[in-house]
Parts: structure tokens; sequence; C-alpha cells
């Protein structure tokens, strides 16, 4: 494979990893970046999202633009923030964040922003922010069980949507694969626009 058909996914992902196999893109490495995600002080959820995302992705270039075998890859970034006004929610560790979160996402609607940046072979950045709408139903008699499920454990907002917490959605506007962890659409987009051979991959001419 040409040095300029290589892709970094900068993520430990599953979904990620998931999400960019279904478009047809198998990287090279999967590279997760190892960034401080507190959010700067009065940083709105969007700019969060752009930020942590253009940082992961400049980290990783940065770690390996010179590597014999993973230097002039592409590289991939996203990050996802669950929002609800201007507070960004945490990123759920323990059980009682997570019930934190669930409560507040309750019968109201909130939203997911996840930025995507790609790094070129040749160092240029490219960034996109998806913001899409989603109202939940109320958890009156959800929150203590689908806690007890452990689905929530390191996820934005405490909750899964391809998972358990898909039965909370009443209503969704925008990007679903946004919300899972990986905008298709606008990735997709920014590959192309920037060379990546994605339709070619498609019909097999490159591996």
């Amino acid at each position: 494979m040409s040095d300029s058909y290589r892709l970094i996914l900068a993520s430990a992902s599953p979904r990620r990893l998931q999400l960019l196999q279904q478009i047809g893109i198998e990287p090279v490495a999967l590279k997760p970046a190892d960034l401080d995600e507190t959010p700067l002080k009065n940083e709105q959820p969007r700019a969060l999202a752009r930020r942590l995302s253009e940082e992961k992705a400049a980290a990783i270039h940065q770690i390996y633009k010179d590597d014999a075998h993973l230097g002039g890859s592409f590289i991939l970034a996203a990050d996802t923030v669950v929002a609800v006004g201007r507070r960004s929610l945490p990123k759920t560790e323990l059980a009682e964040e997570a019930i934190q979160c669930l409560t507040l996402l309750s019968g109201r609607t909130h939203k997911v922003f996840t930025g995507v940046s790609l790094v070129t072979p040749k160092g240029k950045t490219r960034t996109k922010v998806v913001e899409t709408r989603i109202r939940f139903k109320r958890l009156t008699n959800d929150i203590d069980p689908y806690v007890a499920s452990g689905e929530w454990r390191g996820k934005a907002g405490g909750y899964a949507i391809q998972g358990i917490a898909g039965a909370f959605v009443v209503n969704l506007v925008g990007s679903y694969s946004s919300v899972v962890g990986l905008p298709l659409h606008e990735t997709s987009n920014l590959l192309l626009g920037e060379g990546y051979p994605l339709r070619l991959k498609w019909l097999g001419g490159v591996r």
C-alpha cells in the first residue's frame, strides 16, 4: 500500500473502528492520544469537541510523522461531547456520575457534538463539528436498571445510543453515527476532499 493511502485512527474506541470499517476503511494502526479532556474555563461544548479532536489528531501526527512505517499517514481523530445547554457532561466512570447525567437528560432534549479532525500526509488539518439533537423519554423506572447494566461506563453523558439506551430516544435530529462516535457522511467528505481513495477501496482497487 502506498504511504499516501495509510490511515491511522487516533482512538482505541471499538465503535469508531467499526464505523470506519462500515465505509470500507481498515486503519493501518489504532493510536489513541492520551490527553487531558477537561474543558477549559468557559469553553462551550462545540468548541470543546473541536479542540479535543484537533489536539488528538495533532498529537498522533507529531509522534508518527517521521516513523519509518507510519510516517506520511492520514490521521483521523474524533471527540464526542454531550451537552445540556452550555454544560458539557462528563464521560462517566462512576455510577453516581451516570445517575446524575441520566437524571439531567430524562424527559428533555440535549445536544451531542462530535468533532472529527483529519491531518493529511502533508500536515494539513481539516475539522468538522457535527451537531445532533436528541430527546429522551422520562426515565422514571429506567435509570437504576440501566446503571446496573454497566453500559454507561466511559460514555459521554452516561449512555451509549447503540445499546440499551437506544430505547430512551424519543426523537433524533441529525447524525446517528455521530452520536455513536464518528459522523460517517462528514468523515468520508473530509477524506475525499483531501484525496483519500475511498471510492477506489469500495471497488477493490486500493488495498
